[in-house]
């Protein structure tokens, strides 16, 4: 796994192995995400999602404690996906960085608690899966929205960009952030650095 330039994101580009009857791959190992991450992901919910072309989710986020740490692949099409630094006093804060994440190179996406999550649709129809550390709880997730020109992100322009209502009314950046709605740096540095410290390595391991 990679570090992203956004601190608290991770890209996984996998070996995939590839003979006559198609392929197979790795697309999520436990020891390599410790190394990567220093803790380990709780897997609480298991989320698929379809979109068709242009459709743009997020920008998502939870708020922290306990926040919800993602990890996203695409299982079949193409999306852009985009990481935002949401984090009230990060250095890194409003910056975003994106990766594109198809059914060819099969990579995966680790984002940490406190990030936002948004993703564009690139082909005609793409599946997203990712696995969640924390179940939906609608009281604790919110949105910014996903074409505010104070973040900027570079979504395609071949698209037409499709929102739900719901992403489609959230708030500016700067109007999440006069309203508190946005997770504090400190705090997710400091719950992260709980969760590295009560990691206990398993027996087996080493």
């Amino acid at each position: 796994m990679d570090a992203l330039d956004i601190d608290g994101a991770w890209v996984l580009t996998p070996r995939i192995h590839r003979d006559a009857r198609g392929s197979f791959l790795e697309w999520l190992r436990d020891a390599e995400f410790h190394e990567a991450v220093g803790y380990r992901m709780d897997v609480a919910q298991a989320n698929c999602s379809v979109s068709q072309r242009g459709v743009i989710r997020g920008i998502h986020f939870s708020d922290v404690p306990p926040g919800q740490a993602k990890y996203v692949t695409c299982a079949s099409g193409a999306i852009l996906d985009v990481v935002v630094d949401l984090r009230v006093g990060s250095p890194g804060f409003g910056r975003w960085q994106a990766v594109r994440l198809d059914d060819t190179t099969r990579r995966a996406i680790f984002i940490s608690e406190g990030l936002g999550h948004a993703f564009a649709a690139l082909t005609d129809q793409a599946t997203v899966l990712y696995l969640c550390s924390t179940p939906y709880a609608p009281g604790r997730e919110h949105g910014v929205h996903p074409l505010d020109p104070a973040i900027g992100i570079g979504w395609p322009a071949d698209i037409e960009p499709i929102l739900s209502d719901k992403d489609a009314s959230a708030p500016s950046l700067a109007q999440a952030q006069s309203r508190g709605l946005l997770p504090d740096y400190d705090k997710c540095q400091a719950y992260v650095a709980d969760l590295r410290g009560s990691w206990e390595p398993d027996w087996r391991e080493g």
